[in-house]
């Protein structure tokens, strides 16, 4: 199965963290800050060391209708989350919106990306212009 979480390029491996546990339940493909033995669940840009959480791509063997990428980590489960690097493409949850290619990012409420407006920016929106439903993914570009 391809990950579906990092984007690219494909001539690489991510940087992931998997030695954490996740403190809550936590939806993939949203910020949360790393801490010496947590994943914590981000609802700014700043406060942490910021990551993305991975997709929980294991829980699909086949015989599962259940979506990898809707379906929360655990209170104390170990998380995979993913070391941003600039330049590098990953998919994001969204908060509710109107996004257009390029715009700047920043994290907000339940470690969604939103329009950046004066907080400081993440990523960029690296997707053709649409208007997204809050949870839906958008690939972006790491700043």
């Amino acid at each position: 199965m391809p990950n579906r979480t990092y984007r690219g390029p494909g001539d690489r491996q991510p940087k992931t963290i998997t030695d954490r546990t996740c403190n809550g339940a936590l939806l993939p493909c949203t910020g949360v800050f790393v801490s010496g033995y947590q994943l914590d669940q981000a609802t700014s840009a700043t406060g942490g060391r910021l990551a993305l959480l991975g997709a929980r791509d294991w829980i699909s063997n086949g015989f599962s209708s259940s979506d990898p990428l809707k379906e929360p980590y655990e209170h104390g489960e170990t998380g995979e989350a993913y070391v941003l690097e600039p330049g590098q493409t990953y998919r994001w949850a969204m908060a509710a919106g109107s996004y257009t290619s390029g715009q700047p990012l920043t994290v907000g409420p339940g470690g969604r990306l939103a329009a950046a407006g004066s907080s400081p920016v993440v990523a960029y929106f690296d997707s053709k212009n649409m208007t997204l439903l809050a949870g839906d993914l958008a690939d972006v570009v790491i700043a």
